[in-house]
């Protein structure tokens, strides 16, 4: 039995995507410019992962005392301190970030012993520390990881299709990036190997979309030689739209569970997640699908020429 949402939904559309897509380029380049401005004027809020720092988890007697736990640290030499509640019981997660010249050790005992006198009884459950070294090398790593696997998908989808295809498919997934990255500076959710962790994730859903896309028009292409290519968008997007709404509020589904209740710690990670779903979706139909229309496609190729009757039976 299906759930009303999907039985109710149409098997195919009928919107025009095309007349739609200069709009949508304006939206695109306002929201782009709105990421970048807030890069430079807002920055995004790094972790103790890339800036280096210490990260305490503690557990409390007595009902948390926020204010006073970011004081007793500020106090003690932690810069940027900050507090997240675990959302249960009185535990939370410190986190600060310490002064260039100062011993990453040895500030961070000296947190641990403000902590303790300034709270009896309060309970010291983990200590980490990340020193700049290492949070230079993570963030680099993090770069680095990201850069490979745009250059990878190009190279699938190029040899899978044909060139434009790809660099329509990595303009999407740029385009992706930059407008998760610019929600992440604007909403100031703290940044961290997770966060890369999710733009990775974000950049796999983005491209599996594309590929699927592509699938589609390649097919319509092979079906409608004198079609015009605008037409063809058209039909493919529609065909395929109530599959891409049930994939994309299924994901959005299983996400909402932790993203309402889980608590400060995987909000970040969620949250990114989430966004990524929305914006690679949209930018599927409306970014990757718009460079191809204006590029074109090489109708005598052999990925889009007519099946011949056997092929067809094989398929």
């Amino acid at each position: 039995m299906r759930w009303p949402f999907i039985r109710n939904l149409p098997t195919e559309f009928n919107f025009d995507f095309v007349r739609l897509a200069p709009l949508a380029a304006v939206l695109s380049a306002i929201l782009i410019a709105a990421s970048v401005g807030s890069f430079v004027f807002r920055g995004l809020n790094f972790g103790i992962d890339f800036v280096g720092g210490a990260l305490i988890e503690v557990q409390t007697q007595k009902p948390l005392d926020i204010g006073g736990l970011r004081r007793v640290m500020t106090e003690a030499g932690g810069e940027d301190a900050q507090v997240q509640s675990l959302g249960q019981g009185n535990g939370a997660i410190l986190r600060y970030r310490v002064p260039n010249d100062a011993d990453l050790n040895q500030s961070s005992q000296t947190v641990r012993t403000a902590l303790q006198k300034a709270f009896p009884g309060i309970e010291i459950r983990r200590a980490e520390t990340v020193g700049g070294k290492v949070s230079g090398e993570l963030a680099r790593s993090g770069a680095i990881a990201l850069s490979v696997a745009m250059l990878l998908m190009l190279l699938y989808i190029w040899f899978r299709f044909q060139l434009q295809f790809g660099l329509g498919a990595i303009v999407a997934v740029l385009h992706d990036v930059i407008l998760t990255l610019g929600v992440l500076s604007i909403t100031q959710l703290e940044v961290s190997m997770t966060s890369i962790a999710a733009l990775l994730t974000v950049i796999g859903y983005s491209m599996n979309e594309k590929v699927i896309t592509f699938d589609r028009l390649r097919e319509n292409l092979r079906k409608y030689k004198t079609t015009p290519l605008a037409e063809i968008i058209n039909r493919s997007e529609n065909e395929r739209l109530s599959r891409t709404l049930i994939t994309g509020s299924t994901a959005i589904i299983a996400l909402s569970g932790a993203l309402f209740l889980g608590g400060p710690v995987l909000l970040p990670l969620v949250f990114t997640m989430v966004f990524g779903v929305i914006i690679g979706t949209y930018s599927s139909i409306f970014v990757a699908l718009p460079i191809i229309l204006l590029w074109g496609v090489r109708r005598d190729d052999e990925d889009v020429m007519p099946l011949k009757p056997a092929d067809a039976r094989r398929r």
